[in-house]
């Protein structure tokens, strides 16, 4: 599994606004800013992440972006799962014989699954909010 820019840059924009949107929605050159990514990326992220349910926007001069869910009903995996086109740690474990044909037989097999399985269920344990007070810790000023 390799997490693109994408993924990374999607983690790191919604922990930015789980922190700055509780008050008022955000604007994406503001977490652009704070992140340093490009806003025309940034845009195309957000519109993923909203399409998924994950964010939401409200127009107009006070208008921006916001959660669409609590960030304790949000994990990690559901995140990169609207970003990233393959969350598996190995091709086999997308359950399609065509990649390879000694899948069925393979001895290895199971050490991918048993792999794709623990990296899944630590993604799955990870909320936004465990990530938001991770990133409050390590930087006071975000507080």
């Amino acid at each position: 599994m390799k997490i693109s820019t994408k993924g990374t840059y999607g983690l790191r924009a919604m922990i930015d606004l789980a922190i700055f949107s509780q008050f008022h929605p955000v604007s994406i050159k503001k977490i652009a800013a704070r992140q340093e990514i490009s806003e025309l990326y940034l845009e195309q992220i957000f519109a993923k992440l909203k399409q998924g349910g994950l964010v939401k926007s409200k127009r107009g001069i006070y208008g921006g972006y916001f959660l669409g869910k609590d960030p304790q009903h949000i994990n990690v995996k559901e995140i990169l799962n609207i970003l990233e086109d393959n969350l598996s740690v190995h091709s086999c474990q997308n359950d399609n014989m065509k990649i390879c044909q000694r899948a069925s037989r393979c001895p290895t097999r199971v050490l991918w699954k048993r792999i794709d399985r623990a990296v899944h269920d630590i993604m799955e344990s990870y909320t936004l909010e465990d990530l938001v007070v991770e990133a409050k810790f390590q930087d006071n000023s975000l507080l």
